[in-house]
């Protein structure tokens, strides 16, 4: 396990190695290169970057046209103002005709805290997979990231990549291999089923420990393919249990829980599921993250909470 880092800095040293290597990369910002974290690949490839300015409209369309003249052209920028700003040229520019754009959507969640609502990024997955045919992907740790961006610079077509805003400790060793559509079993039980995407399935790690610690056997789920998703797996991971739990710091409509939710209504499967999110009539509070977490039960305590009642509910 190495140390805690930035899954920005993860992408700014996949996007200097695809360069080194002979991909023809062109990463396009709105005037967001300190987000981007992004000086690194400008002081080794000046020239090659394009900043289009606070303009996401223009930014997704100068990224479609780069696609177009066979670039390989990737976004960067904060996800509230990717997906809200620029969202008819992302459905129409890239997904509508198919374009080879990755976009990156950093500090998505409420990674921007007491910047609040404006800034806060809780419903670009459920936005993103209204559109048919972009790839979703949310990592959960550098190793996680390296992977979905490797293999997304290697894909021919349309993804979305979800980036937290905080440096996130590494949960995989050196043999763990990503595969597009493969659910990330963490820890196998047969209690309750922790469902998570990005940063917060390291809520639901420790929250299986302490678990343990009572006697409940839980499964860990990391879900870091959206679109695709092998269904089957993840069905096959939750049946097993009594309950499900899923956790996102996302609006519990659209997310991982809507996924989970889909999962077990089109199997006829009976297992009962708490969606832990940002609920209906909410935004996430102006707050630190661990405030925030707190105040949406989205932390640690919240889902020991949720799934000892969900398995109380079950033995009454």
């Amino acid at each position: 396990m190495s140390n805690s880092e930035h899954l920005a800095t993860v992408m700014v040293d996949a996007f200097i190695d695809a360069v080194d290597r002979g991909v023809d990369l062109v990463p396009v910002v709105a005037d967001s290169t300190s987000t981007a974290k992004i000086s690194p690949f400008m002081q080794r490839f000046p020239g090659r970057l394009v900043n289009v300015g606070i303009a996401e409209q223009t930014l997704v369309g100068a990224a479609a046209g780069l696609a177009i003249g066979g670039k390989i052209a990737v976004t960067c920028n904060a996800a509230p103002f990717l997906i809200s700003r620029a969202n008819e040229q992302i459905k129409v520019d890239i997904c509508y005709n198919n374009n080879n754009v990755k976009l990156f959507g950093l500090n998505a969640g409420a990674s921007y805290g007491p910047l609040a609502s404006t800034h806060h990024s809780i419903d670009d997955i459920a936005i993103m997979r209204g559109f048919g045919n972009i790839e979703i992907y949310a990592p959960s740790s550098p190793n996680e990231c390296r992977q979905i961006i490797d293999y997304a610079l290697e894909h021919v077509g349309p993804v979305y990549i979800r980036l937290d805003g905080k440096a996130l400790p590494e949960l995989h060793d050196e043999t763990y291999r990503f595969t597009p559509g493969k659910i990330d079993v963490l820890r196998a039980g047969h209690d309750v089923a922790l469902v998570a995407m990005g940063s917060t399935v390291h809520e639901i790690v420790e929250a299986a420990a302490q678990l343990a610690e009572e006697g409940i056997d839980a499964t860990v789920i990391n879900v870091p393919s959206i679109r695709p998703c092998d269904t089957q797996q993840l069905l096959a991971a939750i049946a097993s249990c009594k309950a499900v739990v899923s956790v996102e710091e996302h609006n519990v409509n659209g997310g991982v829980g809507s996924l989970v939710a889909e999962v077990l209504a089109e199997a006829g499967c009976a297992v009962p599921l708490k969606r832990l999110g940002i609920m209906d009539g909410q935004y996430a509070i102006a707050a630190d993250r661990a405030s925030t977490r707190a105040r949406h039960e989205i932390d640690v305590a919240g889902v020991v909470k949720h799934a000892r009642e969900m398995l109380a509910r079950r033995i009454s």
